[in-house]
C-alpha cells in the first residue's frame, strides 16, 4: 500500500475513534456552548502555532459560528520570524495569564484551548487565567501524548488535568501516524484534521440545540454567494457587543 494511503486510513480511523469514544463530550461540549449563548455570553478559542489553526478554522468562515472569538498573540502564530520563537514563547511563564488578561473573556464566558501535548506554560497559564475569571474551559488534547511526558509548569499539572472538559484527539504520540520502512521518525501529523473535526462537531451539535430551544444559531452564509454579504452583516449588527474580532 502507498504510504500516502496509510496517512488517509489512519486519519479516518482516529475520526471513527473520536466518533466512538469522544462523541459523549463533543455533545457535553455543545450543550454547554448553547447554554453560554443563551445567557448572552461569548465564546473563545485559543492555541499556540500549530494547535492555532483551529481557532482559525473556527471563526469568521462559511457555515462557521459567528460568536467564536479567536485570541491569537502575534509570538505564538506561525508568521513569528524565526518560527523557532514560537516555540520558546509557549514555554514562558505568566505569558498566558497575560494574554488572557488583555483579552475581552470575562466570567461565564466559555474558552476552548487545543494543545496536543498540553505540557507549556503558556496554555496551562491561559486555563488558569480563565477559570480564575469564571470562564469554562474546554480542553482538546491528545491524551496519549499528554500522559507521556512531563509539564513545563511550575504546578506540574498540564491542560488536561486543569480544564472542566477535555476531549481526547485519539492521535498517535508525538502526533504523527506513519512509519515508514529503515526510517525511525514517524511522520504525519494529524491534530489539526481531529481539532478541526471536533471543533465543527461541537459548532453543528450546539446550533442544533439552539434551533431545538427556539433560538436561531448565528451561522454565517458564504461571502460568495448572491445576498452573503447582507446576511451576515446582519448577524454582526446583532451580536455586536459578543463578536469582538471585527475591533
Amino acid at each position: 500500500m502507498d504510504y500516502g494511503c496509510r496517512y488517509l486510513d489512519a486519519a479516518i480511523a482516529i475520526l471513527e475513534r473520536i466518533k466512538q469514544e469522544q462523541y459523549g463530550k463533543i455533545k457535553e461540549a455543545a450543550e454547554k456552548v448553547a447554554e453560554v449563548v443563551m445567557a448572552g455570553k461569548s465564546i473563545f478559542a485559543f492555541g499556540c502555532s500549530h494547535a492555532s489553526i483551529v481557532s482559525q478554522e473556527l471563526f469568521y468562515r462559511t457555515g462557521g459560528f459567528a460568536l467564536i472569538n479567536p485570541i491569537f498573540n502575534p509570538t505564538l502564530m506561525l508568521d513569528t520570524r524565526p518560527a523557532t520563537l514560537t516555540s520558546k514563547a509557549e514555554r514562558l511563564p505568566g505569558f498566558g495569564r497575560e494574554i488572557i488578561r488583555e483579552s475581552p473573556l470575562a466570567s461565564g464566558d466559555l474558552l476552548i484551548i487545543h494543545s496536543v501535548s498540553g505540557r507549556n506554560p503558556v496554555v496551562i497559564d491561559a486555563a488558569l487565567e480563565a477559570k480564575e475569571r469564571g470562564a469554562y474551559v474546554v480542553a482538546i488534547t491528545n491524551m496519549e501524548y499528554s500522559q507521556g511526558v512531563t509539564s513545563r509548569h511550575d504546578s506540574g499539572k498540564k491542560l488536561y488535568e486543569l480544564a472542566d472538559l477535555v476531549i481526547d484527539n485519539c492521535g498517535d504520540f508525538e502526533d504523527a501516524a506513519i512509519s515508514i520502512d529503515g526510517f525511525a521518525q514517524k511522520i504525519g501529523a494529524t491534530s489539526t484534521i481531529a481539532g478541526a473535526a471536533i471543533g465543527n462537531a461541537i459548532v453543528v451539535e450546539a446550533a442544533a440545540i439552539l434551533k431545538a430551544r427556539g433560538v436561531e444559531p448565528p451561522i454565517f452564509h458564504s461571502a460568495n454567494v448572491d445576498g452573503g454579504d447582507e446576511f451576515n452583516k446582519k448577524i454582526f449588527e446583532k451580536y455586536r457587543d459578543r463578536i469582538f474580532y471585527m475591533l
